[in-house]
């Protein structure tokens, strides 16, 4: 099947979404005094064949709130090393070519009492198509309500399609995004989904209406928890535990994360896929 109709429909929303957070994101900076703005840079994917590889627009802003924001969008196409493509659904020696097309958003936030967060959705096509994504939180001082409330619009939204979706999706996420030389995870878990395969356009259909509400999920919960975070007075003790734990996220992204791996053996922006990556940090 040839799905660069539903490519580009993917890619449309991925774009509409990007632009609602961002300004929901400005709107949390005048909110809090600050004229801080998205800049946006667009890039086109090199290949080694000088062929047309597609590419993205790399928003960032760093602001009196966000004291780093990256909201990345891209679609992009090619072809897989032989050894990576072995690791990816639907792709082989053989058949390495691909298309992916989503959204990428980190938040390092300025205060240490507001979570630091991350969400990804993606449509990605090889010898099949399938999305993935989710969305999880990251504080370096967890409030019960903030976790509960993220947790609980998440719930709502998978529940709208299957009522195992969030059990499973949730184990997936505190399985996937734990550090294993730490022997902990990286923060209070969320979802993550992936190779939820579209073998005809009905399963497109349910499949994309998923990711859509995990994208309005992600939305509705997250800059409530900003709001409600971002004028709580902090220590200098509070801060120094923000700056250590953002060294276990950049170990886990570095170390671990497979968008950062994906990024970097498909010939991405460098600056796009290392937006995750926090201002500043500290290891003790």
């Amino acid at each position: 099947m040839d799905w660069t109709t539903q490519t580009a429909t993917a890619r449309e929303w991925f774009e509409t979404l990007r632009d609602r957070i961002c300004a929901e994101f400005e709107a949390i900076e005048r909110e809090a005094g600050s004229g801080a703005a998205f800049d946006y840079i667009a890039w086109d994917r090199e290949t080694d064949d000088g062929s047309d590889g597609g590419g993205g627009v790399r928003g960032a802003m760093k602001g009196k709130v966000f004291e780093k924001v990256g909201v990345n969008v891209s679609t992009v196409t090619g072809a897989f090393a032989p050894q990576f493509a072995a690791t990816i659904n639907g792709a082989s020696e053989d058949a390495p070519e691909f298309t992916a097309t989503g959204i990428s958003l980190v938040a390092h936030m300025a205060n240490p009492h507001v979570p630091a967060v991350h969400m990804n959705t993606r449509f990605l096509t090889t010898q099949t198509a399938w999305f993935g994504g989710g969305a999880d939180l990251n504080p370096p001082i967890p409030y019960r309500e903030d976790t509960d409330r993220f947790h609980a619009r998440l719930r709502a939204a998978c529940s709208g399609h299957n009522p195992q979706y969030y059990e499973r999706f949730s184990k997936w996420a505190d399985d996937y995004f734990y550090i294993p030389h730490r022997d902990e995870h990286r923060g209070v878990g969320g979802i993550f989904y992936d190779h939820l395969e579209c073998r005809d356009e009905a399963e497109f259909e349910r499949h994309f209406a998923f990711t859509r509400d995990v994208g309005e999920a992600f939305l509705d919960a997250f800059p409530a928890i900003v709001r409600q975070r971002m004028e709580q007075d902090w220590t200098p003790a509070d801060k120094a535990r923000q700056l250590e734990w953002r060294g276990r996220y950049v170990e886990f992204n570095l170390v671990y994360d497979r968008g950062t791996l994906f990024g970097l053996k498909t010939g991405g922006n460098i600056d796009a896929i290392l937006m995750s990556l926090p201002p500043e940090v500290t290891w003790s």
